[in-house]
């Protein structure tokens, strides 16, 4: 059986300029310069000429911000619900995103398309987006991604079929290593109905793409 979404706790305030380095903040800013110091100290810069001077406090305020949904419950956005009478596919397409690939710590980024069949409820259209920002800001691979946002909507709002489709580049693809830009990752997870029934799975993923194949 796949991981299930972990819980989280704590919060990050909105603007990573105005995160504060206290022992109970959830990220540890002074760690993250004295480490920045370190590689630009081992890739042969100094660290103390002035372009570099406040460096390595700039890109700990970056990783507290891109990394925020760590301390974040994105189960939180899920909570509340409105009781409706409709068994057809709701399908919010195009939700743009960035998130940070685990293995080199490099973004990736594009756009991710949320369809569920409801069992009787419905979420508000924004709280798809909200979940998919909130998973998006961990370092994590795009397939797991794609199966932690499936499995929320599923467990959370007992929808009868799931459908998570997440379109990528790669920066670690695109300017690394084999260098290939314009390269797209494109994953899916698949539940309930659009799992168990072709006819279903067909519909969603005609409306996610429509005539742009």
């Amino acid at each position: 059986m796949k991981e299930t979404v972990d819980e989280f706790r704590g919060s990050l305030v909105d603007e990573a300029d105005d995160v504060e380095s206290s022992s109970t903040a959830p990220v540890d800013l002074p760690r993250i310069e004295r480490a920045v110091r370190e590689i630009l100290a081992a890739v042969g810069e100094d660290p103390d000429r002035e372009g570099l001077r406040d460096t390595p406090g700039r890109v700990a305020r970056m990783y507290a911000e891109l990394f925020g949904g760590l301390h974040e419950d994105p189960r939180a956005h899920l909570q509340r619900f409105f009781t409706e009478q409709y068994d057809e596919v709701v399908l919010v397409r195009d939700i743009s995103f960035n998130s940070m690939c685990e293995h080199h710590l490099m973004p990736f980024m594009g756009k991710a398309h949320i369809g569920y069949m409801p069992a009787g409820k419905v979420v508000g259209l924004s709280k798809l987006a909200r979940v998919v920002e909130v998973v998006a800001r961990r370092p994590q691979v795009q397939e797991r991604m794609t199966e932690t946002i499936a499995d929320l909507l599923e467990t959370e709002i007992d929808a009868k079929g799931v459908a998570v489709v997440i379109e990528a580049t790669h920066t670690c693809m695109t300017v690394r290593g084999v260098r290939k830009p314009g390269s797209l990752c494109v994953t899916s997870a698949m539940k309930g109905l659009f799992r168990s029934h072709l006819s279903s799975r067909s519909e969603v993923m005609t409306l996610i793409y429509g005539n742009r194949r």
